[in-house]
């Protein structure tokens, strides 16, 4: 009797080529035939389907605004001008903590009080729509006061947030733009907050 030439991770790796090319002609359709038209190259399969797979998850995720979902979890964020300060605080804590449940993670937010971040958080941080990545295993979605990297921004990085090399190369690559002299941020608030757990 011959032994079956084909060996079970043989046949684990047809399926999984399988479901490869399937997500493939997915996203092809989503972007009209723009992407993954191609090899990945000499990665392996289960790397592969892994990374597609998470492409295709953000792909069909719905859109909507973190405000929006944190209404929809019966979070209000009322004017911070109607809260006093330690109000202000514990539901500051509270959109923080639900944010974390959605997989949406704040930074550099230390040179802010809390009220300033919460008022930030309210008309601006989370009225951008962004899929909904909380059931995406590992998918993070990350916000900032200074994210966007604007002229206003870009100083407030400098002076609070960058490291010394960092300061270095900016000075480098943009000889024109003054440096401010570092400065420890006001508040310690960056280091206590949720983070995307190590995968």
């Amino acid at each position: 009797m011959l032994d079956n030439p084909h060996r079970p991770d043989d046949e684990a790796n047809v399926d999984r080529e399988i479901r490869i090319e399937k997500m493939k002609r997915e996203l092809e359709e989503i972007a009209d035939g723009k992407l993954f038209s191609g090899s990945f190259g000499p990665v392996p399969l289960k790397m592969e389907e892994a990374f597609l797979g998470q492409v295709l998850a953000y792909e069909r995720a719905e859109f909507d605004t973190h405000f929006n979902r944190l209404v929809q979890r019966g979070i209000a964020m009322p004017p911070a001008a109607e809260l006093d300060d330690t109000a202000l605080s514990a539901r500051l804590a509270e959109v923080v903590h639900e944010l974390g449940k959605l997989h949406c993670f704040l930074y550099d937010t230390d040179h802010l009080s809390d009220r300033e971040l919460y008022h930030w958080l309210l008309t601006s941080g989370l009225r951008d729509e962004s899929p909904d990545i909380s059931g995406i295993p590992g998918g993070a979605w990350h916000t900032s006061p200074i994210g966007a990297g604007t002229v206003e921004d870009t100083p407030i990085w400098l002076k609070y947030y960058a490291s010394e090399e960092d300061r270095r190369r900016w000075q480098l690559d943009f000889p024109d733009d003054p440096i401010p002299v570092h400065e420890s941020p006001p508040f310690d608030r960056d280091r206590h907050l949720p983070r995307r757990a190590a995968s």
